[in-house]
């Protein structure tokens, strides 16, 4: 089988599946077998595929069809300036989630917390641009841990792990306490996507509630947690803005909430520092 066989050949199988985006997945499938970009597919000579990489692009497209999220069968996901490794123990990080990445950046600190860390995306994408400071990540998955751990390790940040539901044990204090919980209500589970719903930890998904119990957890709890000038980020749905900035100014701080880049509410910063005095 030749690379030009192979995409056309995938594009045709995963187009019969109904799969969206179906040659742009069989690019990415066959290029993760090659080891390239899928950008150099398009000036890499049209050699022949080994037996071993005709096998595995095989077993890939054949995933796919299944509506195996393509992160999972590379095993890497691209986000912020990073390649992550993703498993079917993680959420695979998503571009929306740079949203948050980009508001933190944009606040002094030097120790952060992430909630729900998952593939550790989210804190070692900040730990690495910020080169100095350390950070904590907590997840109720020791499974999910175990990758966060990799990442961390493998693209050399100050970063600590361990496991936790939310706030439990943990301990400050925090100049930024950052998440992506699970914020999808359980009654709209069923409408997800099959990619997502039957392939993503459900625990990272949905609160099996109306997806603002995390957020009442950590509203509740971050102040105690956060340094005098601290605040948290997190992110939302883009029909919560209203409900989750409500459980933060209970607590008594200052929120806004920042859109992503196709300009839906995508983040909640709540702001603990003292307002500054008239």
């Amino acid at each position: 089988m030749r690379l030009s066989d192979a995409q056309a050949q995938g594009t045709a199988l995963l187009r019969a599946a109904g799969i969206a985006g179906a040659s742009r997945d069989a690019d990415r499938i066959l290029a993760a077998v090659l080891e390239i970009e899928p950008g150099q597919l398009r000036i890499t000579d049209d050699r022949a595929l080994t037996d071993d990489q005709a096998t595995q692009f095989n077993r890939g497209i054949a995933a796919r069809a299944l509506r195996q999220p393509v992160a999972q069968i590379t095993g890497f996901r691209d986000f912020w300036a990073h390649r992550f490794k993703v498993t079917r123990d993680t959420l695979d990080p998503r571009p929306e989630t740079e949203a948050l990445v980009e508001a933190a950046l944009a606040r002094p600190w030097r120790r952060v917390l992430d909630l729900g860390t998952g593939t550790g995306a989210i804190l070692i994408s900040l730990l690495a641009a910020r080169p100095g400071t350390t950070g904590l990540g907590t997840d109720i998955s020791e499974a999910a841990l175990q990758v966060a751990r990799h990442n961390a390790r493998r693209i050399g940040v100050d970063a600590r792990f361990r496991q936790a539901d939310w706030l439990d044990g943990v301990e400050g204090p925090f100049d930024l306490v950052v998440s992506n919980p699970p914020y999808i209500a359980a009654i709209e589970m069923a409408l997800l996507d099959p990619d997502v719903r039957d392939w993503e930890p459900r625990h990272a998904l949905t609160d099996e509630g109306d997806g603002l119990g995390a957020y009442r957890t950590i509203a509740a709890g971050v102040r105690g947690l956060l340094s005098p000038k601290g605040a948290a980020l997190v992110e939302i749905g883009p029909t919560q803005g209203a409900a989750v900035a409500a459980l933060f100014r209970a607590q008594g701080a200052q929120v806004r909430v920042l859109p992503d880049l196709d300009g839906r509410d995508r983040v909640v910063l709540a702001d603990f520092a003292p307002a500054a005095a008239v």
